[in-house]
């Protein structure tokens, strides 16, 4: 399975952009999909999951009600809709696929992309 990341960039604080997940390999409707992101000097961290069909997400508390993740099937994309953004959002954010279940612990996530920055700024 290979992922691969776009839509990151600079942005002002309140602004939004929209990560997508392009999943080759594999047919993306039996995995489930994460996002995560590292900031400089920190650990890896959950943003976001969504199962198989779409039906069930999870959000990180930092994030809740302002990113939303998504999922189109049939395009083998997942994406991250990211609003209201803040500095502290600055990190490389990757995408992340395991087979079957939701999780939000990267270390049960097998495959991965090569990640993408975005840079809020104040």
């Amino acid at each position: 399975v290979q992922l691969v990341e776009s839509g990151g960039g600079l942005v002002q604080a309140g602004g939004s952009l929209r990560l997508s997940c392009a999943v080759s390999g594999r047919t993306l409707s039996n995995y489930a999909m994460g996002w995560f992101r590292q900031a400089p000097g920190k650990e890896r961290e959950f943003v976001a999951s969504i199962s198989r069909s779409g039906v069930i997400t999870s959000y990180a508390e930092s994030v809740k009600g302002r990113f939303t993740i998504s999922r189109d099937n049939a395009k083998n994309t997942a994406y991250l809709q990211m609003n209201s953004l803040k500095p502290e959002d600055t990190a490389v954010y990757y995408c992340a696929a395991r087979l079957n279940s939701v999780s939000s612990y990267y270390t049960q996530y097998s495959y991965w992309g090569q990640g993408t920055q975005v840079t809020v700024s104040s």
